[in-house]
This record gives structure tokens, sequence and C-alpha cells, in this order.
């Protein structure tokens, strides 16, 4: 892998983590067209989540303030606990967490609590997620149409009228168990979390802020695993380039963030439901004629 093939992979890491149209589609495909390392699944799989410490590293800059609030809030809050001086002064009367955290040390408990599911599945699953079945285009066609069509029936059926401050226990497991959904390839991280937030009644903006901050354990536990195996699987002479294109990751990723929270303010995520149906759609029917192979 050269440096342009590592940017280019950046590039489309940063594009599509956040936004809803699957990162790992997109990424099989440009793996496909650059032609690194021979299609090797777990040499491509070992890339994709290095370059994903990019995106992680763009999530952890956007959410400076709030991961610094929710850190300092959570030991805090615990270290009053133990000590005997936990109040409940500054808890609203219609909090939905105990009355001795504050809204952000319960966030981290959402946090934690919804990242349970996708820790246990994915150190189960490592090997099948890390294989070749994860980059069948059939699934990723199929997976691509399935969570546009769930997104449409979510952004019918959702109230979105919680707020950040709103969320409770029921929605740290629903948004933490559709991060295993994204397990699969095409089903996109954002996207199904995004839905999960929009059936659970959070409002969009919600949804999505919630997304990100639940992705940082997730995308920094697959990166830092990978990226201590990548050590022995990739060539050495990959990792300059790999630099490079977590870089443009983490630059291209911090704009994604930036441009979806402010068009989810305002915008539904019809956009991204049409694209990937007929992303979907296309694939399906290229690989009926065989003009694709569903394998690299």
């Amino acid at each position: 892998m050269n440096l342009l093939q590592a940017i280019i992979l950046g590039i489309v890491q940063g594009l599509t983590e956040f936004i809803p149209i699957s990162s790992t589609a997109h990424l099989v495909f440009v793996s496909r067209w650059t032609g690194i390392y021979g299609g090797d699944p777990q040499q491509i799989t070992a890339t994709m989540a290095v370059i994903q410490l990019g995106t992680l590293a763009a999530v952890l800059v956007y959410f400076a303030s709030d991961i610094w609030a929710i850190s300092s809030a959570f030991i805090r809050d615990h270290l009053a606990l133990v000590n005997g001086k936990s109040d409940s002064r500054s808890i609203e009367a219609d909090s939905v967490f105990p009355k001795w955290l504050s809204s952000e040390s319960w966030l981290g408990w959402l946090i934690i609590i919804g990242s349970i599911p996708i820790g246990t599945i994915g150190l189960l699953f490592k090997d099948f997620i890390e294989g070749e079945g994860t980059k069948n285009l059939w699934v990723i066609a199929t997976m691509l149409i399935v969570i546009a069509l769930l997104l449409i029936v979510a952004e019918k059926v959702g109230t979105q009228r919680k707020d950040i401050k709103q969320l409770g226990i029921w929605d740290a497991i629903v948004v933490g168990f559709s991060q295993v959904l994204a397990l699969m390839p095409g089903a996109s991280r954002s996207g199904s979390t995004i839905m999960a937030g929009l059936f659970a009644g959070q409002k969009r903006e919600t949804a999505a802020r919630f997304s990100f901050l639940m992705s940082i354990p997730a995308i920094g536990a697959s990166g830092l695993l990978q990226l201590k195996e990548a050590v022995d699987i990739l060539p050495a002479d990959s990792f300059i380039p790999l630099l490079g294109g977590t870089i443009a990751a983490a630059i291209v990723g911090y704009l994604s963030i930036w441009f979806l929270i402010a068009f989810l303010r305002k915008n539904s995520t019809m956009i991204f439901i049409v694209y990937r149906i007929i992303l979907g759609t296309v694939l399906l029917v290229l690989l009926w004629q065989g003009v694709l192979s569903p394998h690299a």
C-alpha cells in the first residue's frame, strides 16, 4: 500500500464513518479499486481498523469539552458518593437518572452500558469479523437497503422528543445493541445507531451526538487492538502510508461530524436513505448480472 492509496482510504473513512452510508461498504469498494494487499481480507481489515483511529481522533477533538465534562463529573460524583458527600441540589426534578449523579456522569454510565454488547460480541466473533465473509458484496448490498428501510420506519414512528439529558438506560441498551448490528458489513455504525436512537424517541441531533459519543469506546478498542496485530500482519513499509491515511481520516472525519450534526438540526435522514437504496440496488443488479464478484 502506497501513500496515495492510504490517503484515499482515509478520506473515504472520514467521509463515511459518521455519515450513515456505511464506511465498510465504501472501504471495500475502494480497497478493490486500489488493489491494496492483493485483496487479502485480514490485511485490509487491519488497515481499516487502524485508519479508524483517525476518525476516533476527530471525535475526541470535536467533543473535547463534552468528554472533559463527562469524565470530570463521573470522577467527582463517584468520589463524593464514596466520601458520603453526594447531594442532589443541581439535579432537575424530572431527571431520569439517580439523584446523586449529574447529567454528565449519567451520560458516562450510559456510554459504558451501551458499549458492553459490541465489546462482548466483537471479541467473540473477532475472527469472523476479520475474515472474507464480512467483505461479501451480497451482504453489503442487502444491509445497505435493510438499514435504509428501517431508517424510513424510524423517521415515521420516532417521537423525536428526547434531548441528550433525557436519555435513560433503555436508550443505552437500544443504541448499544444497534452497534452490534453494525458489525454486519453495509449496515453502518452511525446509520444503525441513529436509527435506534430515533426508534427510542431521540431527536435527530441527539441521536447523532449520542451515536458519536458511543463510537469512542468501540472505535478506540477496535483500532488499538488491530494496531497491535497490524505490526505482525502488515508489511513494514506500510506504516508511513497508514499514518498519512489516518491523518486524512481525522481531518475529513471532523468535517463530517460538523456537517451531519448541523444537517440533522433542520433535515431528516432521507437523503442518506435514498443514497443507500440506490447504491444497494445497483450493487444487487451488478452482482446478479455477474458484472461484480461477491468477493475480491
